[in-house]
Order: C-alpha cells, then structure tokens, then sequence
C-alpha cells in the first residue's frame, strides 16, 4: 500500500481543503538546495524568476514594492485605488528604475536649504540632487549636491548655492549608458548629470545602476532590460482609459481585478483587451472552479488568478457564504488551466513558507501575497507605534475604509447606497525589508523542494501530473503536533530576521 495519496484521490474524496489540513509526502533527495531553480510562468508569455507576486492591494503595491519584487525575480501588481494618472505614474517609474538612465530625477534650486536634501533622503534613501536655476527640470543645470558637502555642516538651514559643487562632470544628451557608465567609473563620482546643449537638465545616471545589475542579477525584466511591473484594473467601463494609460505606460501584465471573475463584465472585457491589445498579457480572475476557468480563458485570459475569500483580511466566505477551501480551488483550477496551457496565480490564504510550497505542489505557478508582504517598509504608508510595537495598516479591498476610496469597483458597489463589507481593515508589525524577506521565502523554497525530491517547478507539476507527489490529509491534532507546541514559553524568529537592518 503507497504511502499518501495522489493530489487525484484527495480532492476527489474531500471538497474544500485548504493549506493547513494537507501535509506532503518526502521524496528521494539526490542534489544539493543550490541546483533548485525557482524559475516559472506567471502567464502564458512572462517568465519570471521567483514565484511571488504581491497583491494589487492599496496598503501593499505601489512603485517601492513594485521596484523591489522585481529587482528581487519577482513581480508587483500596482493597485488602482487612485487615479489614472497616478497609476500610470507609478508605472512609469517601476520601467524607468534601472533603464540607466533616471529621466525625472528630483531636483532643487540653489535657494533651497540643507534641510531640504535630508527630506530627500529621508523619504527616499538618497541625496545626490542636481541643483537647476529655478528647481526644475525645464532649466539650466548649475551645481549638485551630495553627502560629502553636507554631511559636517551643522546648520541645516544654510541655502545649498553656499555648498553645492559647481560646474560638476556632466554629459551630453544622446550618450550611450555604456559611456556613461564609462565616465562614472573613471570620475568616482556617484552621479552624472546628462544635459542637453543650452546646459539644461535632460536626466541623470547613478553609479547604484551599475552595481544592481551585479547585484541583482535574477531580476524580472523584460526584452527590452526594464523591470517589469503589473497593474490592476477592474470591469469598469471608465477603466477602458485607464487600461490605455497604463499600456502608454509601459505595463507589462494587467490582472483583471474582480472578487469573481465569472461575469459577462469581465468576459467582455477580456475580448475588448485582446482585439485592442493582442500582445498584452492579462491576467484573469478570481476564480475557484473549472467552469470559470474555462469561460475566461475562452476569452483570452493568459493567466489565471484562483481565491475566493481566503485572505486574512477577507470575510467574503464568511458573509457571501460563497468561495471554496484555498487548496481545493488551486488543485482543481490548476487541473484543468494546465491542459490548456494557461498558468495558474494562487492568490490568498498564504501565512507561511509551507503554505506557498503547498499552492505550488497543487499545480499553480506562483502566489499573489498581502499579508505576507504587509507591513514591510516597502508598503505604502507611516509607520506608528501601540503598546510599544511599531505597526503599518493593511486593509482589505471590500474594507469599508478602503471601499470608500475606490475598492468598491473589485467587488460591483461603487455605486451602492447600502454597501456589506468583505474585509476588514487592520495593523501588522513591521516585518522590515522585502530585500530580507524575499530571499528568505525563496531559500526556504528551495530547501522544500529539496525536501519533496523536485529541481524545479516544471518537475514539481510534473510529479504532480504524474502522480509521483503524494499527500495525506491532517487532523486537526496532527496541525497541532506539526506546530510548536507544549512549550512554557518561545519566541518565533520573524521571517528574514537573521539579516535584517534596521
């Protein structure tokens, strides 16, 4: 008699599962966690290199998760709590991070003062800011200002015309990134001011791109060397505008974002996009069944994204009465997209490495997170501190709070005089940076695979298929026993701690 049973026997003799009540069996380990390779589809044409995506939620995705996640082999979805204009925007951003060259730098004028550097650098991490006549980019470049003219003078309020470096190394427009990059090495200086022929300001290449694409070198990127980005629209009819903007924008991949997919709207939709936009990947959904699968990629969709409620911050299960167990729906979604060719996105219900181990083993491609994500420093908004504990919020899309401000258009009551919540809204602890957290989640992914006897994600949906990885089915003992537990007292390592700075 086989130990455990195959994916097939399970949810054909259960319904409902989800993450928790499933345990994998090991397999046969004959290779080192350094030969695992994380690589996968997020749809049928992007390829990215890590499995992790975050959630087009507005306390969650905007440019600084996007940037990361990207730099780090995965890929953000900027939310559309906003509006167009600012959407774009931020798209705008994400591609121009590592193009080279940074083409709306931040500048100041000469009448500005120290004080006005270290806000730069606060809220953006750096402070080399070329200094222009009037403080705009439509104006002549005059000096530049960087640590090593700021850092030992105490009075903050000294204007920057006292201390700025004058006539600084600059370049011509229409230099190549190479020679700039030339130019930077030789000179030693952090950064390179390109002006046009009149002296004004066209945009400006920072020594820090050179040293990403070394120490980055996984990043998600596409043809043309950009990172990559998504962004979220949902079926509005005012969202045809924004879905332009955004693809003037430069995105990559749009998730139709719907709390359900399986509408006319979002079919509709679907077939506008692909007969306006055929080469644009799109990414479908939620969805929890076959029959929703197959209808929205009859419409076009290249990807599919699977959930109905299992988030932390979500009450759709419970209110609606309306969803399915998280590990049910990507088994059987994943079943049928992968005869069709189309990646599954298994979004909600992640806690923990062994959770998304568990979406993967089911058969989806990668896993959209909020809460895991949530909370780092790296998320919109401030910081504040209860009880001693430094907290950011997360709310949820269907939260009133975040209804109000425009959520409403994911779940059909924008316009609704009466509006029932599906999530609520609420804090998390600060879990640092992406840049630990999302190295951690991936070595511990390997270190599963490893564990499970599979190199890499094409192996693991082939053990799958085949039948080859097996489960068996946890009572609730057996989550407790699996757990830390029959301590008088413990203290849990946050994911990423060890290299963590603060």
């Amino acid at each position: 008699m086989a130990d455990g049973m195959t994916a097939n026997e399970v949810f054909h003799s259960h319904s409902s599962l989800t993450y928790d009540d499933l345990i994998i069996m090991p397999g046969f380990i004959d290779f080192g966690v350094q030969d695992v390779k994380l690589q996968t589809q997020l749809t049928r044409e992007i390829t990215i290199q890590a499995p992790l995506c975050s959630s087009p939620m507005d306390t969650v995705t905007e440019t600084e998760m996007a940037v990361n996640l990207a730099l780090l082999g995965g890929i953000g979805f900027i939310h559309y709590n906003n509006t167009i204009e600012e959407q774009a925007r931020m798209v705008r951003k994400v591609k121009r991070y590592e193009n080279g060259f940074i083409t709306d730098p931040i500048v100041l004028s000469p009448a500005h003062q120290i004080s006005d550097v270290d806000s730069i650098r606060e809220r953006h991490g750096f402070s080399g800011v070329p200094i222009t006549e009037d403080g705009t980019l439509q104006s002549r470049l005059v000096g530049i200002v960087t640590n090593r003219d700021i850092d030992f003078e105490s009075d903050r309020t000294i204007t920057l015309d006292q201390v700025m470096t004058r006539d600084p190394i600059t370049a011509p427009k229409g230099i190549t990134l190479q020679e700039a990059n030339r130019i930077l090495r030789e000179s030693k200086k952090g950064k390179l001011p390109i002006v046009d022929e009149n002296g004004i300001l066209n945009s400006l290449v920072s020594r820090n791109d050179i040293k990403k694409n070394r120490d980055f070198p996984e990043a998600s990127k596409s043809a043309d060397k950009q990172l990559m980005v998504g962004a979220a629209i949902s079926t509005r009819p005012d969202d045809r505008t924004r879905l332009a903007a955004l693809v003037e924008a430069g995105v990559d991949v749009i998730v139709v974002d719907s709390a359900q997919g399986h509408s006319v709207f979002q079919i509709e939709l679907l077939r506008e996009i692909k007969a306006t936009y055929p080469d644009l990947q799109v990414i479908a959904g939620n969805v929890v069944t076959r029959d929703q699968c197959e209808s929205l990629i009859d419409s076009g969709a290249d990807g599919i994204r699977v959930g109905m409620g299992p988030g932390s911050i979500c009450t759709t299960q419970e209110t609606m009465a309306v969803g399915r167990g998280q590990a049910a729906a990507v088994y059987h979604c994943a079943s049928y997209c992968r005869s069709r060719g189309v990646p599954v996105i298994a979004d909600g219900g992640i806690r923990d490495i062994g959770h998304i181990v568990k979406a993967l083993s089911l058969g989806s491609s990668a896993v959209m997170m909020g809460l895991m994500f949530s909370g780092t420093s790296e998320t919109p908004g401030e910081y504040f501190y209860q009880n001693g504990v430094r907290l950011k919020r997360y709310r949820g899309m269907a939260s009133i709070e975040a209804m109000d401000s425009g959520g409403g258009k994911r779940y059909f009551a924008e316009d609704e005089q009466v509006r029932v919540a599906q999530g609520v809204s609420g804090m998390v602890m600060d879990k640092g940076s992406v840049r630990n957290l999302v190295p951690y989640l991936c070595q511990g992914l390997k270190h599963a695979f490893q564990d499970i006897g599979v190199k890499s994600m094409t192996a693991l949906h082939g053990a799958l298929k085949d039948g080859k990885i097996t489960f068996e089915t946890r009572t609730q003992s057996a989550q407790r026993e699996g757990g830390v537990h029959d301590m008088y007292s413990y203290e849990k390592p946050a994911m990423g701690a060890r290299e963590r700075v603060e």
